[in-house]
């Protein structure tokens, strides 16, 4: 599987991309949604994991760029937000929220769980 880590803090892409390598995940990496966009136009990834406040393009922008694609509209979005950011926590259109200021690890198990199931949780030895 694939995925695509979105975030303006080169911590939490090195921390997010490290959680999810560590499960057999290939992982790119932008550090703001017209990257992003650059990225998916190139290849689709199975899951995208972007935060909401970054310079150029939102995460808001972003997922509502994906969305008008049927060819990206499908692609699972998993919103990674500060919890003192003034998030929207009824934004329908991801997949699931989390708050990149609490336990991300233990976070980031919860919403790959729910949003692709158990099997994106297995550890997977990396060459």
């Amino acid at each position: 599987m694939s995925a695509l880590v979105v975030d303006d803090s080169m911590l939490i892409r090195h921390t997010v991309c490290r959680f999810l390598e560590d499960r057999g995940f290939s992982v790119e990496s932008a550090s703001n949604g017209e990257e992003a966009l650059e990225y998916v136009n190139r290849r689709i990834p199975s899951i995208i994991i972007t935060d909401m406040q970054m310079p150029r393009m939102t995460g808001s922008q972003l997922i509502t760029a994906l969305k008008t694609k049927s060819e990206t509209s499908g692609i699972p979005v998993i919103i990674l937000a500060g919890k003192s950011s003034g998030f929207d926590n009824d934004e329908k259109r991801a997949a699931f929220a989390i708050f990149k200021d609490i336990d991300i690890e233990t976070q980031l198990a919860k919403a790959l769980d729910a949003v692709l199931g158990d099997h994106a949780m297995k550890k997977t030895a990396s060459c």
